[in-house]
C-alpha cells in the first residue's frame, strides 16, 4: 500500500474563519458541510454544497490536503493522489 505523502507533510493551520465558508460569508451564499485547507487554514464548503468553495479553492491554489471542519469528525482528503486519511 502506498503512502500519501501529502497526508504525512499535512499541517494544521489556524481556521481563516472558524464562523463558516470564506466565499459564501462574503456572498450571502449557503453551505451544508465546511472543510479546512491544511496548508493556508482557508475554510471553504464541500462538494454538495451550491458553491463547492473547498475543491475551487484546491484548483486555485494547488494545495493539496484538506480536512473535514465538521464538529467530531478528523478525516483528512488528498486531492492530489485522491486518498483518505
Amino acid at each position: 500500500m502506498t503512502t500519501c505523502e501529502h497526508l504525512l507533510k499535512a499541517g494544521d493551520p489556524a481556521p481563516r474563519t472558524p464562523e463558516g465558508c470564506e466565499e459564501c460569508l462574503a456572498a450571502g451564499g449557503r453551505w451544508v458541510h465546511l472543510r479546512r485547507c491544511l496548508e493556508c487554514g482557508h475554510i471553504g464548503c464541500c462538494d454538495s454544497s451550491p458553491s463547492k468553495h473547498a475543491t475551487k479553492h484546491f484548483h486555485g491554489t494547488s494545495h493539496p490536503v484538506m480536512q473535514s471542519f465538521e464538529p467530531g469528525e478528523a478525516w483528512k482528503w488528498c486531492f492530489v493522489d485522491n486518498a483518505m486519511g
